[in-house]
């Protein structure tokens, strides 16, 4: 090439390098604008689609389940006719059909989907609204099922967040207000919409009492407890001798005492905590007070410690004067857990420390941490740093080589809770505070399945290996099998990326490799691994369940209405067309594709067993294919039980029990605190189980004798149901707690789900109620049966809900924790307004205006006209409920 012609490619390159600039600016100025003036309105026309004309079988939806959305997309600012642009949308809805042939739809995978311009596409006129009909499977009931953070991108310009759907706190934004019947699921939902009124008839069971009543009220309730006579004393400053618990143990008390304002000091009230309680039970303890001091002694170190919050229990933020008593105690349940997902959303080292605090304070004594799921890897494993790097992170990256695609309404940007993870010394340090603290961490690595985020950041770390011809160790730990052409959608809408392949040598590789590494985090913390949790729930292929049927292989008879119709011709198995795992069913170690989540889980026991750790524990649907749990290499093998009892899950845990598997109770339709709180749209959270979870229906759980529950609770559409046990009794191993996290973005949100809740959790861990009847086999109850004490439910739930409302919550603001304030009950009779709430002694004030606020004073109700606006307010008066209205 001459002078000239390079002279001349130099010209046109830099001439093709200003065009391309042009073009991205041109695209960017389009996202910029409608990034900032396209106002969007999420709108539920219908949850019967059926109802509406919609063919919903035809569509395909599961349970031939649909309704009808529309989208709502003003222009605020200059007209945009650009068809250069795309809209990516959160939805965790499939969204099965666009009516409007200016758009359509793609869905990329998980709940994101790409809504783009066709060539009829009209442009977005100035203040004009542009109306987008949808078809979504299932129903949208409450607010926060609409996810926030769309965005608008375009190739080679910078993505942007609707700045209108920003608001991650308010979804009101972006909704518009749901149809009257909208909360219904079906039109025989008979389940009761909460507002002023019903929620005051709810409130029925709660009544203040004096705070003498319950000042002397252990919490959780103690197994005995005598009130001795004589003047109370003062532990407003006391002289602490814990030297017979390890020192972190003593010294976590100290820290907790100085925050509850009590002064340690010499020549305090005499506090000693000894060894050698004559209760001879593991964890047990006995505890006097006297005028003299306080001794308290535990059969075992945890008991001793588990006395020293009883006394704890006791004292309030401004009152430190505690009775003369004699207790003995020990606990109902082993396990008494609280499991949190902070792998759908991260969630900070501090708001676990609080959550660590409160198990403490309530003798829950374990905390089974969710560290991995499709949507996020949140724990830091030396040596294989894409992990964190990748796995970690959610960003608009569509070949996912730099982080994981936008999910559950996180946004194309990595600055949100959608990202995050506990560096190795962040998680040490968070075991060793739990282990002071007498709360056992149990790490769960989720597999086969919902592993979505493990299986990207493994192949982002094989390419790298590859580009710099390591082919071997790239292989080392790859988790998918390249050549696998299974068609499969997971149950929360990923294809095979979101399942481990066991038949990749990789996968028993990885497992040991973080398996290793985690185990010597808890080694350095000081409390060593003694059970490992393998996940191992819902490794299937949704399209192929019961909600669907196929009318090419589906016998005409037994064809039914209610199920959506599919061709199951193009759905396959997880790893059906996986040729490594065809091999090993031509090997003879399996028989059917189906197998391998328990054959992946009987490699991981072995693994287990050979770290030294005696448990291997799995959601119980995990191991659902093996015949019982001798076939595990673990000493025990342990299962978080989550099916719901009105489904037949009051016999199904026993079964499990009978088989040799310990037993953790985690049913969701008690124990699901991702759950609402109540039946209103405004509440957060899942409801696939039940339609609410609040905190005395958790109360009133008796996990102990499961069909029970039936004569005191209700399934998820608001009807009695009937519960026999056909099986001999058993002992169950504990219950435990559920968060996750699809719907729970900041660490608020998390403790607004969570508190007060994981006080009956407590509650019911440690403490047999009255109520609560010995499991007979073949005892049936129902709506309709009189087997349980209803009295006595109310009366220790009433005593409870003064208790949490008076002392505990009064501590949660002391100690910065971001409890949900109760909603409040209100009606108006003879023009006197009359309100309570759920948890006696939680501050109501009340407005005629929605802007001036008066404290409620029940012992002085106030005349009233009008509209009439309620809330609580906590008791630092630093937040405030939602409003309710009454009309006077």
């Amino acid at each position: 090439m001459n002078l000239k012609q390079s002279l001349l490619a130099i010209a046109m390159s830099s001439a093709f390098v200003a065009h391309v600039q042009a073009a991205d600016a041109a695209k960017q100025a389009v996202v910029d604008s409608l990034a900032n003036n396209l106002l969007v309105k999420y709108e539920v026309v219908t949850n019967d689609g059926a109802g509406a004309g919609i063919d919903c079988q035809a569509l395909g939806s599961e349970w031939a389940s649909c309704g009808v959305a529309k989208l709502h997309l003003t222009n605020q600012g200059a007209s945009v006719d650009s068809k250069e642009w795309e809209l990516y949308i959160h939805s965790i809805r499939r969204i099965q059909r666009v009516d409007n042939e200016q758009f359509t739809i793609t869905h990329l995978t998980g709940d994101l989907y790409r809504l783009t311009p066709t060539d009829k596409f009209q442009g977005f006129a100035k203040d004009a609204t542009v109306e987008v009909p949808l078809v979504v499977e299932y129903w949208v009931l409450f607010e926060s099922d609409i996810m926030p953070n769309w965005y608008i991108s375009a190739e080679g310009a910078e993505p942007k967040v609707i700045a209108s759907m920003s608001d991650i706190n308010d979804a009101t934004r972006y909704e518009k207000p749901m149809p009257a019947d909208g909360w219904k699921r079906t039109k025989d939902d008979n389940n009761i919409l909460m507002n002023s009124e019903t929620r005051f008839a709810a409130n029925q069971t709660s009544a203040l009492l004096p705070a003498a009543k319950i000042a002397n009220q252990i919490v959780p309730t103690p197994l005995k407890q005598e009130i001795k006579a004589g003047a109370p004393v003062d532990l407003s400053s006391i002289k602490l001798d814990a030297l017979d618990l390890p020192s972190d143990r003593a010294e976590a008390l100290k820290a907790e005492l100085t925050r509850l304002g009590v002064t340690l000091s010499d020549t305090g009230y005499p506090v000693s905590i000894k060894l050698g309680s004559k209760v001879k039970q593991a964890e047990g303890y006995d505890m006097t007070i006297g005028q003299q001091g306080t001794v308290i002694r535990g059969h075992d170190v945890a008991g001793a410690f588990w006395g020293a919050q009883s006394l704890l229990s006791l004292l309030g933020v401004d009152n430190k004067q505690v009775s003369p008593m004699r207790v003995e105690d020990a606990p109902r349940f082993e396990y008494r857990g609280m499991q949190t997902d902070v792998a759908r959303h991260f969630r900070s080292a501090e708001t676990m420390k609080k959550l660590v605090d409160q198990m403490a304070a309530m003798k829950l004594n374990v905390l089974h941490l969710g560290l991995t799921n499709d949507e996020g890897w949140r724990i830091e494993i030396p040596g294989l740093p894409e992990l964190t790097e990748v796995g970690s992170k959610r960003c608009h990256d569509l070949s996912e080589t730099q982080c994981l695609l936008p999910q559950l309404g996180s946004g194309p940007t990595s600055d949100n809770m959608g990202t995050g993870f506990y560096s190795k010394a962040d998680y040490i340090e968070l075991v060793r505070y739990a282990k002071a603290r007498g709360v056992t961490v149990i790490p769960e690595i989720n597999m086969p399945a919902h592993a979505r985020a493990a299986v990207v950041s493994m192949e982002a770390r094989y390419k790298r290996l590859l580009a710099e011809g390591k082919e071997d160790e790239a292989l080392k730990f790859r988790l998918t099998d390249p050549q696998d052409t299974s068609n499969v959608t997971s149950v929360q809408f990923y294809d095979k990326m979101s399942f481990i392949n066991p038949c990749q040598p990789g996968a028993a590789n990885f497992v040991a490799k973080v398996m290793e590494e985690v185990a010597q985090m808890h080694q350095a913390a000081g409390q060593p691994l003694t059970a490992w949790h393998y996940g191992g729930d819902e490794a299937k292929n949704i399209m192929l369940g019961g909600g669907y049927q196929d009318p090419a292989v589906t016998k005409k008879e037994e064809l039914v209405g209610w199920r959506g119709n599919t061709d199951w011709s193009k759905q396959d198995k997880p790893f059906g067309k996986s040729p490594v795992c065809q091999k090993m069913i031509a090997d003879g170690k399996i028989k059917d594709v189906a197998e391998l989540p328990v054959y992946f889980a009987k490699e991981v026991s072995e693994l287990v067993k050979g770290h030294g750790f005696d448990t291997l524990q799995a959601w119980e649907d995990g191991l659902k294919y093996a015949k019982d749990a001798s076939v595990f290499a673990t000493a025990n093998t342990r299962v978080n039980f989550w099916e719901t009892l009105y489904w037949g899950g009051f016999n199904e845990a026993m079964k499990w029990a009978h088989n040799g598997y310990e037993v953790v109770l985690s049913n969701p339709d008690y124990l699901y605190f991702d759950f609402p709180n109540e039946v209103h749209p405004a509440e957060r959270g899942y409801y696939w189980a039940t339609r609410f979870n609040d905190t005395r229906k958790v109360f009133a759980f008796a996990p102990e004798n499961l069909p029970q529950n039936a004569e005191t609770s209700v399934d998820r559409d608001g009807n009695a149901f009937v519960a026999k046990g056909d099986q001999e009794p058993v002992k169950f191993k504990g219950i435990s707690g559920q968060q996750w996290s699809e719907t729970i973005r900041t660490d608020a949100q998390y403790e607004y789900m969570v508190y007060p809740r994981i006080f009956s959790l407590a509650e019911r861990a440690w403490h047999k109620g009255s109520f609560e009847l010995p499991y007979v086999k073949g005892r049936e109850f129902s709506g309709e049966t009189k087997h349980v004490n209803k009295a006595a439910l109310n009366q220790e739930w009433n005593r409870f809900a003064n208790v949490l409302g008076q002392r505990v919550l009064p501590k949660l603001d002391q100690a910065g924790v971001e409890y949900r304030l109760s909603v409040p009950g209100a009606r108006v009779v003879g023009g006197v307004l009359e309100a309570n709430v759920d948890l006696p002694g939680l501050p109501i004030q009340y407005s005629l205006d929605g802007k001036r606020w008066s404290a409620y004073d029940a012992a002085a109700k106030p005349q009233v006209s009008g509209k009439v606006y309620l809330r609580t307010v906590s008791f630092d008066g630093k937040r405030v409920s939602r409003v309710t209205e009454v009309n006077g």
